[in-house]
């Protein structure tokens, strides 16, 4: 491996990680009877229940669980919002002046996204192994936040580290988000991926509009 490709290495032990992390999320799941996940101790964290009731769902949780869990919500849109700038990243001198500023503003806080995302999944992630160490869901966030960290680090240095592996790396890194991130919330995952997925097609379509004789603006006036 040459020296510029050894920073693949950082992405694909984490990558690793998050691999073995799914294979246990799934053979923890399905290893009990109707995939139910570890039975908890009894008095932890569901004092309040009586014995045999049902366990709330994921986001319904008694006290500040339902505040931690939109804490998790809320950075999936933030997240998607970040790789929204994979769709302006070559638009910077469009045609189309509404795609050239929203592509300016993604810019400047693509990183800034990138941080408060990695923050809003550590504090989220941090009540729930506190809170349902034996959740089955943890495995596929422990995963999701291998992925997030690695792909936020390369983030950082992507402007420091200048070569073409970096910025492949940092690419990959957050489309394989997608899928754990998927596997994890579910729903929510999927209603941010199919935003971002929207802004990708609104680019195209003020693109079209903008005039396909248009050649790209090579700067202000």
């Amino acid at each position: 491996m040459s020296k510029n490709k050894k920073v693949w290495i950082p992405a694909l032990v984490a990558i690793a990680a998050a691999l073995v992390l799914v294979v246990y999320y799934y053979y923890t799941k399905f290893s009990h009877p109707g995939g139910q996940p570890h039975p908890r101790p009894q008095g932890e964290g569901q004092g309040r229940l009586h014995e045999g009731a049902q366990r709330p769902p994921r986001g319904e949780d008694e006290g500040y669980g339902g505040y931690f869990s939109t804490l998790g919500t809320i950075a999936l849109y933030v997240g998607a919002a970040g790789f929204s700038w994979f769709w302006f990243k070559k638009k910077l001198k469009s045609p189309s002046p509404l795609v050239r500023k929203a592509g300016r503003l993604l810019h400047a806080v693509h990183k800034l996204m990138g941080w408060f995302t990695l923050l809003l999944v550590a504090v989220h992630g941090t009540y729930y192994l506190f809170t349902k160490l034996h959740d089955d869901n943890i495995f596929s966030g422990l995963a999701s936040f291998a992925i997030l960290l690695t792909l936020v680090g390369y983030g950082y240095f992507i402007n420091k580290v200048r070569n073409k592996w970096m910025r492949a790396v940092h690419r990959t890194l957050g489309i394989l988000w997608v899928p754990v991130l998927l596997l994890h919330a579910g729903g929510s995952a999927i209603i941010a991926v199919l935003a971002s997925l929207a802004v990708g097609g609104l680019v195209w379509f003020f693109e079209r509009s903008a005039g396909p004789n248009k050649q790209p603006i090579t700067g202000d006036r």
